[in-house]
């Protein structure tokens, strides 16, 4: 048997609405489940379609379940199949007959009118999770190699010392909200945070950049598996940094 619920800010005992606008809710069909040991998803992250519009999902490189025990699978479908899809719909709804169907989405954001609400969190959203699955993955961890790591090692003096940094910031957002690692235009990496799905390429960022690392401190990350323990939900996520891709994204700086 399943419940429909809707996910609303501070009402639900299991995850928070990724949406701040009424039209945005996402109604979730969640399985019953006794004990969060039995969080195992039993979907295909293939079968998640965006409706048609100028973007669409970009697919993960692992199953739902790969994640565990760091992130449940249930957590994972639920975040990918419905906060995520949630987010590219109701983009593709706000840009439909609109100039800013022909843009990338780096495009769309550099250039928004912050006032957009609708585009602002759902290009946002969009945007930021798609980074989000792209640089975690399982058999992952570690320590970095290559430029970042030498870069990681020039700013912060040692990774153990960047960990700590951006822990703390992650830890320290209030609400809902995202930590950043950043490639800034002099050539330094600057770890940041933002509100809600705000990201370093919006108008408004006080660090600019290329985003090349964050983390979705939103509960509905993470509540299923850690409940309130934000700080849990943070130190398992190293176990699931692939550095190979956050290198790659290094590698897009022009």
């Amino acid at each position: 048997m399943k419940k429909s619920i809707f996910f609303i800010a501070g009402l639900s005992s299991f995850m928070l609405l990724s949406c701040n606008e009424k039209s945005e809710q996402v109604k979730v069909d969640i399985p019953e489940a006794k004990t969060t040991e039995a969080a195992t998803s039993q979907g295909d992250p293939t079968t998640v379609k965006a409706k048609e519009g100028a973007f669409q999902m970009k697919g993960l490189n692992y199953s739902y379940n790969d994640l565990a025990p760091y992130m449940d699978g249930i957590t994972v479908e639920t975040h990918y199949g419905k906060h995520h899809l949630g987010y590219c719909n109701n983009l593709n709804d706000a840009i439909k007959g609109t100039e800013l169907e022909t843009k990338s989405i780096e495009e769309i954001l550099n250039g928004l009118d912050m006032s957009n609400s609708k585009l602002r969190n759902n290009a946002g959203g969009y945007y930021n999770h798609n980074i989000f699955w792209e640089i975690i993955g399982p058999n992952a961890g570690g320590t970095p190699t290559g430029k970042i790591a030498e870069l990681i090692d020039k700013d912060f003096g040692s990774f153990e010392n960047f960990k700590t940094q951006f822990s703390d910031a992650a830890k320290g957002v209030f609400g809902s909200g995202w930590a950043w690692l950043v490639y800034q235009n002099d050539g330094t990496l600057k770890i940041t945070t933002t509100p809600n799905q705000d990201n370093p390429l919006m108008p408004n960022s006080e660090v600019k950049g290329l985003p090349l690392l964050n983390l979705d401190v939103w509960e509905h990350a993470y509540y299923l598996s850690y409940k309130n323990e934000r700080p849990k939900y943070i130190d398992s996520f190293w176990q699931l940094v692939d550095w190979s891709k956050v290198e790659y994204r290094l590698s897009l700086v022009k």
